[in-house]
């Protein structure tokens, strides 16, 4: 197991690693865990192995399962009461990005005592939370590592973040024993997503250093690497170090450095449709960075040498890797584009997609309302 400490989180990585969560709460002289998860992870056992570990210390601990895919406001709400009547001092968040997110949120109300809607934005938490010991199930989000929390307004149908460094788990817990049993489909669509922060991080201008550079090309060749192997063989425990160490990278890269116009047009389709964030992503990503065009080829094409591609210029090569990102999806089963769009609500995506992205994402161009219009015919004509 390895213990790595960066900026104010503690991170623990490795086969087991969860084992660490006694000893370490009981450092911290906790006493009660609010474990923040979901219905499925309880349903299929996986949040049980953690739960067998506490169990085992004799630490007691209340469960929160209502949390929804793409976590809602009400789901925040609810849990902010669960967690003042459970008598819990800290928060165990077990799943990919949607527990991970509702947690932040959850603890951000607790403290704030602001409705999600008013503290969702750049610092509007500036309070510190109760403690997070972050452990994900997936390998994708990289919400272990971040500052936002993602949360939907179920009335209005807008997804939007809400990013605070007092947001950032103080632990990550990075096990892998508890990706193995994903469905195939959901380690490709978490994958993917991983990929997609450290894309969109290493090909925006500006924000990263040589620190989140390198972290976005790590990220990159450990998934050309990994996760058609994870994909494949899911009881492949090395694939799976991999990938979470990918997320991880990725999680570090983006942020700094952000990202893009994928997420931006990605956070209206979950809150209009409920895409899942992972397919979101995997489905847009590869459209948004042949639309960049030359704006981004030197960075792609920077991401396919550190994969092992070759060509003859830097248009070549970019146009390898964006290749390389559709034959992936191809071969594992993730579509093209998306049918869910309608008419009704092109105009509503445009304008919550600029109003994220415009001026905040360091994008490698700036779109306006006539490039959004042309990715979402895109998507569409290729669904």
């Amino acid at each position: 197991m390895i213990n790595r400490f960066i900026l104010n989180e503690v991170s623990y990585f490795g086969p087991g690693a969860r084992e660490v969560l006694p000893q370490e709460i009981s450092r911290l002289g906790y006493k009660k865990a609010f474990v923040a998860t979901d219905k499925d992870l309880i349903k299929f056992g996986v949040a049980d192995k953690v739960l067998k570990v506490l169990e085992g210390a004799n630490i007691p601990y209340e469960v929160f399962s209502e949390i929804k895919p793409n976590p809602t406001v009400s789901n925040v709400k609810a849990g902010v009461e669960a967690f003042a009547k459970s008598g819990a001092d800290f928060i165990i968040a077990i799943g990919g990005g949607s527990s991970m997110d509702c947690a932040k949120a959850i603890g951000a109300m607790h403290v704030k005592n602001k409705e999600v809607e008013q503290m969702q934005g750049l610092f509007r938490v500036l309070h510190r939370i109760p403690t997070i010991f972050a452990v994900p199930t997936t390998a994708g989000t990289g919400s272990e590592t971040t500052v936002a929390a993602v949360i939907t307004n179920s009335k209005t149908s807008h997804k939007a973040s809400m990013n605070d460094v007092s947001l950032m788990p103080k632990y990550a817990v990075m096990d892998p024993e508890l990706t193995a049993g994903l469905p195939p489909h959901i380690t490709a669509t978490t994958g993917m997503d991983a990929l997609c922060h450290a894309v969109e991080a290493y090909t925006n201008n500006t924000y990263n250093t040589r620190k989140e550079k390198n972290l976005a090309e790590k990220a990159v060749k450990l998934i050309y690497e990994n996760l058609y192997t994870a994909y494949c063989d899911g009881s492949n425990l090395e694939a799976r170090i991999n990938m979470q160490d990918a997320s991880f990278y990725a999680g570090r890269a983006f942020t700094r450095g952000c990202v893009g116009y994928v997420h931006a047009v990605g956070h209206t389709l979950g809150g209009l449709y409920g895409v899942p964030h992972g397919l979101a992503m995997s489905v847009i990503l590869p459209h948004v960075m042949r639309q960049f065009g030359p704006a981004a080829h030197e960075r792609l094409a920077r991401l396919a040498e550190v994969c092992g591609m070759d060509g003859a210029n830097d248009a070549e090569k970019a146009e390898k890797f964006i290749k390389w990102i559709e034959d992936l999806k191809h071969m594992m089963n993730i579509p093209v584009g998306l049918d869910v769009i309608e008419d009704k609500d092109v105009n509503q995506i445009i304008k919550w997609a600029m109003k994220e992205a415009n001026p905040l994402y360091p994008t490698p161009v700036t779109w306006k309302k006539k490039d959004f219009q042309k990715l979402i015919a895109t998507i569409r004509q290729t669904a």
